[in-house]
């Protein structure tokens, strides 16, 4: 309960910043973007790259993700949160350049490693991490991009359902299901070759 506190206290007090150089940047305030770009171009980027597989397109991605909160500041509504609106503009612009460069690939070092129970827990795990890594990543290449969205959405950045269905504009049902597509697949793969996959492919909430 505390943490469930604390945690809601921490994601409104983060609007309540974001808020305040969202206004300054609707007033021309360029510092407030500097900011704004510092708090979240890490996890744009990651998300980004997890998509992509790509560094350059990902790093293109993040700059015109940022130019487009330059330009749409003064539209945005600072009583939100602004990181979904974040993800959704950059995922949808991975979207874009993917159909056309047909880049069907992905590198998910990072989610790979939100697929764990943490090694304290399962520590006769931790030997087989970088194993697993290999087998997440080309299991992952497998997938359209629109699937490995909501991977990096729920694991990595841990939205709910709902949450998901928001950023990348489509139905909760359909959320549910890419997500299911992607789990049943990695399971598999999981599975084959570890047993029980549920220790390292948790299900969704």
């Amino acid at each position: 309960m505390a943490s469930d506190i604390e945690h809601a206290a921490r994601a409104a007090q983060s609007i309540n910043e974001d808020a305040v150089h969202l206004r300054a940047l609707a007033a021309g305030n360029k510092n407030a973007l500097e900011a704004l770009f510092d708090r979240y171009q890490a996890t744009v980027y990651q998300t980004a790259v997890a998509i992509t597989r790509d560094p350059q397109l990902a790093e293109e991605v993040l700059q015109d993700t940022f130019f487009r909160l330059y330009k749409t500041a003064h539209r945005l509504d600072t009583s939100l949160p602004l990181a979904p609106w974040l993800y959704r503009v950059a995922i949808n612009l991975c979207y874009t350049r993917l159909k056309s460069l047909r880049a069907w690939t992905d590198s998910f070092h990072l989610l790979a490693e939100r697929l764990f129970v943490p090694a304290h827990t399962l520590p006769e795990r931790a030997a087989e991490r970088n194993d697993v890594h290999d087998l997440v990543h080309s299991t992952l290449a497998e997938l359209e991009p629109k699937h490995r969205a909501v991977l990096v959405l729920y694991y990595l950045h841990d939205y709910s359902i709902g949450e998901i269905s928001e950023i990348v504009g489509v139905p909760a049902g359909t959320v549910k299901s890419r997500l299911f597509h992607a789990r049943k697949l990695l399971k598999a793969r999981l599975e084959q070759r570890y047993g029980d996959a549920d220790l390292l492919l948790p299900d969704p909430a």
